[in-house]
């Protein structure tokens, strides 16, 4: 069991790592983007991450892309997909529990960026 435990904050921990790599990388949309990561979750609670990440795509705005990259950069090798570089096109051949499983740790990661970007004080006041 303190093994799992372990296992499992070593992830925490390179989740944190990689989104406080992510949020350092946002040059501008800074504002916009926060609000994005703020609200990312609860879209994808309610329309599921394929529509979420569809929306990503469908806007196309530097913080729009920016965050699909994002979520794509770790996810997908956390999926094992590491040779796929968009977490959308990927998930389109999955099966539902290979989906689950992505939108679960699409919404680990998310915690992060939300945590980091709140830090920032960037996002609704």
């Amino acid at each position: 069991m303190a093994e799992q435990q372990s296992t499992r904050q070593t992830v925490e921990q390179r989740r944190a790592a990689q989104a406080w790599k992510d949020i350092e990388s946002v040059k501008s949309s800074q504002k916009e983007y926060g609000s994005l990561v703020r609200g990312f979750a609860a879209m994808i609670r309610q329309d599921g991450l394929g529509p979420a990440l569809a929306f990503l795509a469908a806007k196309g705005k530097e913080h729009h892309k920016a965050l699909s990259e994002h979520l794509s950069r770790w996810v997908l090798p956390q999926m094992g997909a590491s040779g796929h570089s968009d977490l959308l096109q990927w998930l389109l051949n999955q099966d539902s529990a290979t989906y689950r499983l992505a939108a679960s740790e699409t919404l680990a990661y998310l915690n992060w960026l939300k945590r980091f970007a709140e830090a920032q004080g960037w996002g609704d006041e």
